[in-house]
């Protein structure tokens, strides 16, 4: 004779999480968390592509470092091509490596004053490499001469 499971046919027999779920489902969802780890994976390789075309065209290309001076990064920031590379691979660098960044700061803080000052300063200090990144990149002169 084969024992029958019980049917659960009132309230007070299904387990409490099914009538009484301790979160609410709520009618917007944030999805913060999912569009930074998506950002990370697209950001890290398009980075790829940027650093080993840089890191080739700087060490590789014609005579290397060697060749590397005032007239070169003039010749090369002189392109709006390499100051779209150069710009885009400092920001993607700097988003990214943020980002990684806000992460730990929010594993590894235990408090939320000092999360909240630690990714008030890591918010501060890229704006401020990000801003000067930029602004040497788009008011670069070419013409000027060093030591004349």
């Amino acid at each position: 004779m084969a024992r029958e499971a019980k049917v659960l046919a009132t309230s007070h027999d299904r387990p409490a999480s099914l009538d009484n779920p301790r979160s609410p489902r709520s009618a917007k969802k944030n999805n913060f968390e999912l569009y930074a780890w998506l950002f990370m994976r697209f950001s890290g390789l398009a980075l790829i592509v940027l650093v080993f075309g840089h890191l080739i065209i700087m060490l590789m290309v014609d005579n290397g470092v060697h060749r590397i001076d005032w007239a070169f990064v003039a010749g090369r920031w002189s392109s709006p091509f390499w100051q779209f590379w150069d710009l885009t691979m400092l920001w993607l660098a700097q988003l990214h490596g943020g980002n990684g960044l806000r992460t730990v700061i929010a594993d590894y803080s235990r408090k939320d004053s000092t999360r909240f000052w630690l990714n008030t300063l890591l918010a501060l200090s890229m704006i401020l490499i990000m801003g000067l990144g930029t602004y040497v990149i788009f008011t670069f002169d070419p013409t000027f001469v060093p030591g004349k």
